[in-house]
């Protein structure tokens, strides 16, 4: 609800590419025109707790998976990665994080 609130159609939650190929999980897919936006999603008690969840090998693993998603769709637009982290009743919205 809220990324439909910010503009952003869900185009897909918990994509997973091939099972057992070390890729990863993407919690959120949203478009908003030409935009293509591969969203995190941490539930940590503070706002560095939620980024510094998303390690190094993650962050790989996660470009990995929207590279193949934006090859299998035949994407052409932009695109970029997000961190929402929810800290407890508070959402913060990360642009650009990974």
């Amino acid at each position: 609800m809220y990324l439909r609130l910010h503009g952003f159609r869900i185009v897909s939650s918990r994509y997973i590419t091939g099972r057992h190929t070390h890729r990863a999980e993407l919690d959120i897919i949203a478009r908003r025109g030409n935009l293509l936006v591969f969203i995190e999603v941490k539930n940590r008690p503070t706002i560095s707790a939620a980024t510094a969840a998303v390690s190094g090998v993650q962050a790989m693993r996660l470009r990995r998976a929207a590279e193949t998603y934006m090859m299998r769709t035949g994407w052409v637009g932009d695109s970029r990665f997000d961190i929402i982290a929810v800290c407890g009743f508070r959402i913060y919205w990360i642009k650009n994080a990974i």
